[in-house]
């Protein structure tokens, strides 16, 4: 696992896309404040880019960092939570310009799986954390499932847990109100 992170984590700071396993599915994952790198995603999932993608981040302290003001709530929700949670936030900053929606939100979730959470640490910012297919076509529940189109566009195949043949779901999302209003989306 260390190599792939050590790998990974240099391919990320070049500016360049990973396929990688996360807390839920496999995702694409780039810096989340390069907007080169972003653009590449969105062409590799042939996605148009009004659609946004989710951010992963390791550590809830450093939310302030990317989110203009965070609900007291959101906190609450992170610390509860015993499965994968994603939290749409309004008043995205600090992010690239196009993975944050039209509406100014950004969906971010904190991972506590090994891999994806040593890197995002060792990296020191957000990654993007976005599922492996192309857009449309459903989400890969392990890696096997995942097309050699996917796979061929990356700058990095992460080798950790491609033997895993568990099925992972996404994780649940919902939206905060900037006074701590909750709409579930998924």
């Amino acid at each position: 696992m260390i190599e792939d992170i050590k790998a990974a984590l240099a391919v990320l700071q070049k500016g360049g896309v990973i396929l990688y396993p996360t807390d839920t599915i496999w995702g694409l994952g780039c810096d989340a404040c390069n907007e080169e790198a972003v653009k590449r995603i969105y062409a590799i999932k042939k996605r148009i880019d009004s659609k946004s993608m989710l951010v992963l981040m390791e550590n809830a302290a450093l939310l302030d960092r990317y989110v203009d003001e965070v609900p007291e709530i959101a906190f609450d929700l992170i610390e509860l939570t015993d499965k994968p949670l994603t939290i749409i936030y309004n008043g995205a900053k600090n992010l690239a310009k196009n993975l944050v929606s039209d509406d100014g939100s950004i969906g971010i979730r904190f991972t506590n799986e090994a891999f994806s959470s040593d890197l995002i640490r060792r990296f020191k910012r957000p990654i993007v954390s976005t599922s492996a297919n192309i857009s449309g076509k459903p989400s890969p529940g392990c890696f096997s499932e995942i097309v050699p189109e996917i796979i061929d566009a990356v700058d990095y195949v992460v080798g950790y847990r491609q033997d895993d043949l568990q099925k992972a779901v996404p994780s649940s999302i919902i939206k905060l109100g900037r006074g701590g209003e909750i709409k579930i989306i998924r």
